[in-house]
């Protein structure tokens, strides 16, 4: 029986009779039908973006009101138009560097009053990193914060970061992305000098992994501060970041009889080498001086306690959340990158060669 009016019968999107069962929540789709806009300006007018005319802005706000649209994102969105949400893109590992690197991010955000969302990515590969990039994208984050070397920039890859505010911390970017980095050639440079300066007429490289940035500026410093010096740059030792490859290279190292310096590209790898050298009998730094790079909390505690050149994660993530947030509030801003300098930590794992004891 009809009840005289042209819409009976007729349930919004979102809404539910009695004898509907359990409600549809309603989609991005949805409120894009509503407000008679695509379900991309629905997406860019709920992440801030500020070429959504203010009239299309108003009319998808009110569509999100009306059916409720993810309600409880929505409902912080509705005075400012801004998630208040900055994104990660770090890789699925347990290295110290990168959850102390995250933990400055999350206390500098939050200071800020910003929630964090955070995408892992089990390997460097191009289309992993754009799926954890898009899925950040899809939560409508304000900006992110690549925590990954960019090995090769996919058309993709430059989209996404053109279109959220992007910083990357380790020295990679895109064209739009903006760098907040330490000086990695610095660091190897300070390693390699205070083993040259102790009289050390030769001084090996475990590197870190070549598709890493990080790894590959550590290992120019060093090969740079041989050649300035006019020493020999010995073969480099491949390792992956891991304590393991700092071992099996250990073993390597401890049956060169010439070695008496060794430069590694982390402290995780470098405490993998000390292992080694002394299951061979050969004593750091008597026989052999050991210097890492992090100043991770193990470091002061290794036996001997180990000589490392110190980076200031907690630091770098905060700084990272400044450039960001200052990124997102100006997007056409001309990008200022910043390099921050890591410093010398001298413990007991070096000493001069025993010919010049």
């Amino acid at each position: 029986m009809s009840s005289g009016t042209p819409e009976a019968g007729r349930t919004p999107p979102g809404k539910r009779t009695v004898d509907d069962g359990p409600a549809r929540q309603p989609g991005m789709t949805d409120v894009a039908r509503l407000a008679g806009v695509s379900a991309q300006t629905v997406s860019r007018t709920l992440a801030g973006h500020p070429n959504v005319q203010q009239k299309t802005r108003a009319k998808v706000l009110a569509a999100v009101e009306q059916l409720g649209y993810r309600k409880n994102n929505a409902a912080r969105m509705l005075s400012s138009g801004r998630s208040r949400t900055i994104g990660v893109v770090t890789l699925q590992t347990t290295f110290y560097s990168r959850a102390n690197l995250i933990f400055g991010i999350e206390t500098a955000a939050r200071g800020a009053g910003y929630a964090v969302s955070t995408a892992t990515t089990a390997s460097l590969d191009t289309a992993a990193i754009e799926g954890a990039l898009s899925r950040l994208a899809e939560q409508d984050v304000e900006g992110v914060i690549l925590s990954v070397p960019l090995v090769h920039v996919s058309p993709r890859i430059e989209q996404l970061t053109r279109s959220v505010p992007t910083v990357t911390v380790d020295g990679s970017r895109t064209p739009a992305t903006e760098v907040v980095a330490v000086d990695q050639t610095l660091a190897a440079r300070l390693a390699t000098r205070h083993l040259i300066e102790l009289g050390h007429e030769a001084v090996w490289h475990v590197a870190g992994p070549a598709e890493w940035l990080d790894a590959a500026s550590r290992g120019a410093g060093w090969r740079d501060t041989l050649e300035e010096a006019g020493l020999p740059v010995p073969p480099v030792l491949e390792g992956d970041w891991t304590p393991a490859s700092g071992y099996r290279n250990g073993l390597v190292l401890g049956k060169i009889p010439d070695v008496t310096a060794v430069f590694v590209a982390s402290d995780e790898m470098a405490f993998g080498v000390v292992r080694a050298l002394h299951e061979l009998g050969r004593r750091v730094p008597r026989d052999i001086s050991v210097v890492g790079v992090d100043d991770i909390a193990l470091a002061e505690y290794c036996s001997p306690s180990l000589t490392t050149v110190a980076q200031p994660f907690a630091e770098m993530g905060a700084l990272a959340v400044a450039h960001l947030l200052r990124h997102i509030a100006d997007p056409g801003a001309a990008p200022e990158p910043a390099s921050v300098e890591p410093a010398l930590v001298v413990r007991a794992s070096t000493a001069a060669p025993r010919t010049r004891a």
